[in-house]
């Protein structure tokens, strides 16, 4: 269950309502949310493929500079294929567990951020990582992340 006060800074961080049910998985020490933990179908009915979705803005900023330079062709020739492809089974079988087995409609496929093989967002990976998943390409970031001194830390408050 969502609290209010969760569901309105989730809101103002995304800019616009929530379009499905989402509980905080990973919060900052001051209780900002950091990473959510989404329902596997909105409200409309729509598939939602990202189960685990980093939400804190000052690790969203940073995550988009890695991707922006060009790294996910790097990554995914550095990490081993074999061990990303279980990555992303995990993923799938933990969001797809919270499908009701009465649903009658869409549902979401892939693994982390939607694929299933290589590296598709690595917003997802890391989210996920953060939640504790066995995620090479989270783990990835989070030392790049760390060696610039901006690593998820949950005694830094939220910006």
């Amino acid at each position: 269950m969502t609290s209010s006060d969760d569901h309105a800074l989730v809101a103002a961080l995304l800019g616009r309502q929530p379009q499905g049910a989402f509980s905080v998985a990973v919060r900052r020490n001051d209780k900002s949310p950091v990473v959510l933990k989404n329902h596997p179908i909105l409200d409309s009915g729509r598939p939602m493929p990202t189960l685990y979705w980093l939400i804190d803005k000052a690790l969203v900023k940073e995550v988009s500079r890695l991707e922006s330079r060009g790294t996910i062709d790097a990554i995914e020739a550095d990490v081993d294929a074999d061990e990303l492809a279980a990555t992303h089974a995990t993923y799938e079988k933990e969001r797809d567990a919270l499908i009701p087995a009465n649903h009658v409609g869409p549902t979401p496929s892939g693994g982390v951020g939607g694929t299933r093989k290589g590296v598709k967002c690595l917003h997802a990976h890391y989210g996920y990582y953060l939640v504790g998943g066995q995620d090479p390409v989270g783990e990835w970031v989070h030392a790049q992340l760390r060696d610039a001194g901006v690593a998820y830390d949950p005694s830094r408050t939220a910006q």
